[in-house]
């Protein structure tokens, strides 16, 4: 009784639902198992006991033959129980390769691709250092196009690439080798294409030519960024008609430019020369002559915005004209410009020789005095 009441106060622990799920599992995979020895042990059986019957049949078969035939069918028989008996033993390797292979574990997935996310990426960094290792890998074969005023030495120079240079490097960085390229002062962009396998292409475009700075004989490019080439160019390869400036100021001449670039083609076509010609009044006055002898001043502070008046103004021109514009805008012919001038020099010229009479009548007098 005491241990009946034992039992009743210590109830047995009830399963978790996890537990229980692997209990059913674990059940229901031995029930698989045994199900399928089972059929497997039921296979066995029926090929043994179809092989006894064949070789039943064969014996009395042979038994038959034995009494009704001669020797060369006896032979036969025998080569038929020996065939038999042959088929039965491949069926039995079969039978056992067969458990075999079922009884080898096989490799997960998994497993098969972690060795593979870790063998690939070795396998390419052997590759590749390997390949670092060879001359192969500097091989470059460069072509410059796009340049008709540097030279593709010069070109190449600039953008820094050594013939010891990695050709994976340079294909990686190929933008930054391109902007090395316009430290060049010629080169207004640049951009290096590549083409497999060891091809690079840099293909580059230049500054325009706006103008030439003149100094006695000697003609020196200025681009369309400002910049004054330092050096000359052969006269021959002079165009027909250019602009030609007479001051080399850095400052003043890519002001002059930017000032230029607004301008229409229409009348950039049609200056000859530019050159300063300050006043008291404008330190920045230019002097603008034309191709049909059109003399123009304007202050170059504001060329961008007065130059433009000239196309307006140069169809009420009978006459080739001087045009001002250092205050105002008037124009007058150069005839009377030249006489007005050459008054105005006269006049000037008179009044320096009075002045020297003056200064030297007073040196007389001067002298004089001291004598007495």
């Amino acid at each position: 009784m005491s241990k009946d009441k034992k039992k009743e106060s210590n109830p047995k622990k009830e399963l978790s639902e996890w537990q229980k799920r692997n209990q059913e599992y674990l059940k229901k995979k031995a029930e698989e198992e045994a199900a399928l020895a089972e059929e497997k042990e039921k296979e066995k059986q029926a090929r043994k006991e179809a092989n006894s019957k064949l070789l039943e049949e064969a014996k009395k078969s042979s038994s038959q033959s034995d009494e009704e035939d001669t020797s060369p069918s006896k032979e036969l028989s025998e080569k038929e129980e020996k065939s038999q008996k042959d088929d039965y033993k491949v069926n039995e390797e079969k039978e056992k390769k067969k458990k075999e292979k079922l009884a080898k574990p096989k490799i997960a997935p998994v497993h098969i691709w972690r060795a593979v996310s870790i063998l690939v990426p070795s396998i390419l960094v052997l590759l590749l250092s390997v390949y670092l290792l060879t001359p192969l890998s500097t091989i470059k074969n460069i072509e410059v196009k796009g340049n008709s005023n540097t030279q593709a030495d010069d070109i190449k120079q600039a953008s820094g690439i050594q013939d010891s240079d990695y050709t994976l490097a340079l294909l990686l960085d190929k933008e930054k080798y391109a902007e090395r390229i316009k430290s060049n002062h010629w080169i207004e962009s640049a951009k290096i294409d590549y083409q497999f396998p060891t091809n690079f292409t840099i293909e580059v475009k230049e500054f325009d030519i706006a103008g030439y700075y003149v100094t006695g004989e000697d003609h020196y490019p200025i681009l369309s960024s400002g910049t004054i080439d330092s050096s000359p160019v052969n006269l021959l390869n002079l165009p027909e008609t250019y602009l030609t400036v007479t001051f080399n100021d850095e400052q003043q001449v890519k002001e002059l430019i930017t000032g230029l670039s607004t301008i229409s083609e229409d009348i950039k076509n049609q200056i000859q020369k530019i050159e300063l010609a300050p006043s008291k009044a404008t330190a920045d006055l230019l002097k603008i002559t034309m191709l049909d002898t059109d003399e123009i001043l304007v202050p170059l502070s504001e060329l961008s915005k007065k130059l433009p008046y000239y196309s307006k103004i140069k169809p009420q021109l009978a006459e080739p004209s001087f045009i001002d514009m250092e205050a105002g805008i008037y124009s007058t012919s150069l005839a009377d410009k030249l006489l007005q001038e050459a008054e105005e020099k006269a006049k000037k010229e008179a009044q320096e020789a009075e002045k020297k009479k003056q200064e030297e009548k007073e040196a007389e007098e001067k002298k004089q005095q001291q004598q007495q």
